[in-house]
């Protein structure tokens, strides 16, 4: 992909392998942070008090109350179930973890893509655009990290692709 952009340049597709990495690795970081943060209450969104390693809610306070537009019900109904507490919690840490590792692109771009699509769908619309937020920037940004190879540089996706399993089905990979 970076070959056909950059015209073959060596220089350029070297810089653009390397941008690349560091953009997975920033929204790799901003996965496993929201994770941390809500699993331990490390107090910049959720406070020790309210951690889900304290018994709090990682989904509560936001599908139970942000929840706005044509998906407030089905939101709201799930927010706080411990089912969907698991599924959150479990997503934000494999999609941090494997883009941080540059494993499993397609999987975490894929999962990625969907539950950041799901948050945009919780505050229909958007507060500050008719129908655009970072949500979808998110979830575009990650398609386009996992169809350009982006965990082979400054990650393990080289090594992870040489795996039999990750050979034989294309989606781990």
């Amino acid at each position: 992909m970076a070959r056909a952009a950059t015209g073959g340049d060596p220089r350029v597709n070297a810089t653009v392998r390397y941008l690349l990495a560091g953009i997975r690795l920033a929204l790799g970081w901003i996965f496993l942070w929201a994770f941390l943060d809500k699993a331990f209450g490390l107090g910049h969104d959720t406070t020790a008090a309210k951690s889900w390693v304290n018994g709090g809610s990682p989904t509560k306070g936001f599908l139970g109350s942000a929840a706005t537009g044509p998906f407030a019900g089905f939101y709201h109904s799930i927010a706080g179930v411990a089912l969907t507490d698991v599924l959150f919690m479990g997503a934000l840490l494999a999609i941090g973890v494997a883009l941080l590792l540059g494993v499993a692109m397609r999987l975490a771009a894929g999962a990625g893509a969907l539950l950041t699509l799901m948050m945009w769908t919780v505050v229909l619309p958007p507060a500050n655009n008719p129908f655009m937020d970072d949500h979808l920037v998110y979830a575009a940004v990650l398609v386009v990290l996992a169809l350009s190879g982006a965990g082979d540089t400054l990650g393990l996706g080289t090594f992870w692709a040489r795996i039999p399993l990750v050979r034989r089905t294309g989606w781990l990979k």
